[in-house]
């Protein structure tokens, strides 16, 4: 079992979830509350759980029970199924599950800020009290770079986006790198890493390209570059000089020759709600069935599922937190010639934060947290985030 894998494909289906706006998500959020949810499923909805979650419902149970066992240090991870006391599937949740009656308002609220280090104050469900069930996915990174960015004019990205703010990041030497993928065409690639075991990749293709594309592109790269997998890289030396799509190419003379890369990148900051009963690809809607059917007594419930994103993307660091909600109501050396190019994030592009791991066969290893779709960049030095 590949669970990053797993949850890559599920991630690139929450992708639409973005509409092209400016927003954060997170694909693992929304998966882990499926696959505790298909643990109540029987028959047809427990088959369209398996083809949506990408793994029959035993494994799926193995899935959480490892991740929810050994975290990193850098992540955050909690699940609760309430209000579904001594159901038989509710007994077969891994122990770290929490179960019990649903919550009070104020229960509520002290669980979503603590298991998302107080990004999320309250939890995003309103009137608690009318509720009959309820599952709850939480997780949430806070981390600062190993190497804080620099600070440069925003003239620098050669883009609209230079007049909306005054400053932005600049990585004079980013692990970066130009490449042709199969879902966006040519991309622009930088990484920024953290302390710890997590490293915030992000993604820039031609201002035409789909953002499901790019995200999609965003989840590939960013998970084979935690993992160690092969990424197809251009050679600067094959690039001519001058000015690309949204990279510029020149030459330099330095000791020992060779390529560097430098990026320019806004800071940026997102806070989104997303409604994952809109679309039933999200897999929401038979899941929220599934619950209903395993449940004596319950008839017709009403149904929300949503999810509470915030991210903030700065000069020293990178946090992040998402609740996702099924609620239910009525029941529920000499001097060479030297390539050196300048990436330049200057129109939307996508974001993908990806757990590296602590450990051979650690199931952290890999598995995308995050993902957002950049279209609003902020000032540098108003986005406060690390240490």
């Amino acid at each position: 079992m590949n669970l990053p894998n797993v949850v890559d494909r599920y991630a690139r289906r929450f992708a639409a979830v973005h509409r092209g706006e400016h927003s954060v998500s997170s694909p693992l959020g929304a998966w882990l509350v499926l696959a505790t949810a298909a643990q109540a499923a029987t028959g047809e909805a427990r088959d369209e759980l398996e083809e949506v979650l990408g793994l029959d419902v035993s494994t799926a149970a193995s899935a959480l029970d490892a991740l929810l066992r050994d975290p990193p240090d850098v992540v955050r991870a909690a699940l609760a199924a309430w209000g579904f006391t001594g159901a038989d599937w509710v007994r077969r949740l891994p122990a770290a599950v929490e179960t019990g009656p649903v919550p009070t308002q104020t229960q509520a609220d002290a669980w979503a800020r603590e298991h998302t280090l107080g990004l999320i104050d309250q939890f995003p469900v309103g009137d608690i009290a009318a509720l009959d069930g309820l599952l709850a996915s939480a997780l949430a990174t806070r981390v600062s770079w190993v190497r804080p960015f620099e600070l440069t004019g925003a003239d620098e990205l050669h883009s609209p986006w230079s007049t909306q703010v005054a400053e932005v990041l600049e990585d004079g030497e980013a692990d970066g790198f130009l490449a042709d993928t199969e879902q966006a065409g040519t991309v622009a690639v930088h990484t920024a890493y953290a302390e710890g075991a997590l490293q915030v990749t992000s993604v820039i293709a031609g201002i035409d390209v789909e953002p499901v594309d790019v995200l999609a592109a965003a989840h590939h790269i960013a998970v084979a570059e935690a993992t160690g997998a092969p990424v197809s890289r251009h050679s600067l030396s094959d690039m001519a000089l001058g000015d690309g799509a949204f990279w510029t190419v020149t030459e330099e003379h330095t000791l020992g020759g060779g390529e560097i890369i430098r990026a320019i990148l806004p800071a940026w900051q997102a806070k989104s709600d997303h409604d994952l009963m809109a679309d039933p690809a999200l897999g929401f809607g038979v899941a929220a069935r599934a619950l209903i059917a395993a449940a004596d007594g319950w008839s017709a419930p009403a149904v929300d599922a949503l999810q509470c994103a915030v991210a903030r993307y700065g000069q020293y660091g990178f946090e992040a937190a998402a609740i996702t909600t099924i609620a239910l109501t009525g029941a529920f050396l000499p001097s060479e010639p030297t390539r050196v190019a300048t990436l330049r994030f200057g129109h939307p592009y996508a974001v993908v934060a990806v757990a590296r791991g602590n450990r051979r066969g650690d199931p952290w290893a890999g598995m995308p947290v995050f993902a957002a779709w950049v279209s609003e960049p902020s000032d540098a030095s108003a986005v406060t985030t690390g240490s």
